[in-house]
């Protein structure tokens, strides 16, 4: 339970510091924007604001998910990551397909640029702190599994990723005259959100779905289920991720000819087996005789 309370502290720190950090960030890169007149910072402006409204979405959803499980709740509240994950991944969607649109305009009309000089300082700096909080936000998610701020870090590596494409731009614009550089970095950076947006998408349907977990979980789980005493088999496994633990079920079967208490008994060993093998796990065995012919789960999946 206290790890569970730790990593629950360690989500809400991660959450709060990337949604400072974000606003931070946006204010600059829109003031870079207005100095410069660069479309690529307008473009990394607007990723940064997704960011801001993706991390307030992040906070309120890893904040609800910690929450425990009450009579509305039973299997508990943390699906509520997934659902800020794609929450997150429909606004880096958008953001891209509006960007994308003005860069295509700004490409057949190119502008020139001012004070480039400043916005290569405010990128560069942008950029470490984006670096900063990837580093951050990695360790974060090693620890906890959380779904939230893996899709709140990859905001980040996509911001990376931004500012070292207008970097690039303002460049090639300061250096080499490139008036079209800045159109076609900003059109680079919206493709790019968009992918990564599909990706984060994808990855949060996995558990809002109720997806099974890969083959390599299902055969750990029913090894570890099969090597305790007393068991004869096992059947109608199913899986899910539920964002903050792992939830697991299956029908365990027994010899028939023992006692309730010591089926349980069994059932029990079993329970604690699987729930060994992940961070956090909420495993139920159904306890059934063994040989019994029922309908099964397996048999109507094939």
């Amino acid at each position: 339970m206290s790890d569970r309370r730790s990593d629950a502290a360690l989500r809400h720190m991660a959450s709060v510091v990337a949604l400072v950090v974000a606003l931070a960030l946006v204010v600059v890169k829109l003031w870079a924007w207005l100095a410069t007149g660069s479309i690529s910072l307008l473009t990394a402006a607007a990723d940064g604001l997704v960011d801001v409204v993706a991390s307030s979405v992040t906070f309120a959803g890893v904040r609800y998910a910690a929450r425990p499980a009450d009579s509305g709740h039973r299997y508990g509240h943390g699906k509520a990551e997934a659902v800020a994950a794609f929450v997150q991944a429909l606004l880096l969607g958008a953001a891209a397909v509006g960007l994308g649109v003005e860069s295509i305009r700004r490409l057949l009309v190119p502008q020139p640029l001012s004070q480039t000089g400043f916005g290569i300082a405010v990128i560069v700096g942008s950029s470490f702190a984006a670096a900063g909080l990837v580093a951050m936000q990695t360790l974060v998610v090693r620890r906890t599994q959380s779904t939230a701020i893996a899709a709140d870090r990859a905001h980040y590596v996509t911001d990376v990723a931004v500012n070292i494409a207008v970097l690039i731009a303002l460049l090639l614009e300061r250096l080499l005259g490139w008036l079209w550089a800045d159109s076609v970095g900003a059109l680079a950076i919206s493709v790019y959100m968009l992918w990564n947006a599909r990706g984060m998408a994808m990855h949060a349907l996995v558990q809002l779905l109720d997806r099974e977990l890969d083959l390599a979980d299902r055969e750990r789980i029913e090894a570890a289920v099969r090597a305790c005493d007393g068991v004869e088999s096992v059947h109608d496994l199913r899986t899910r991720n539920g964002g903050d633990r792992i939830f697991v079920e299956f029908h365990l079967e027994v010899n028939g000819a023992l006692t309730v208490e010591q089926g349980h008994t069994i059932g029990d060993i079993a329970e604690k087996a699987v729930q060994r093998l992940f961070q956090a796990a909420d495993v139920t065995a159904h306890l059934e005789p063994a040989g019994i012919d029922d309908e099964r789960l397996d048999d109507l999946v094939k």
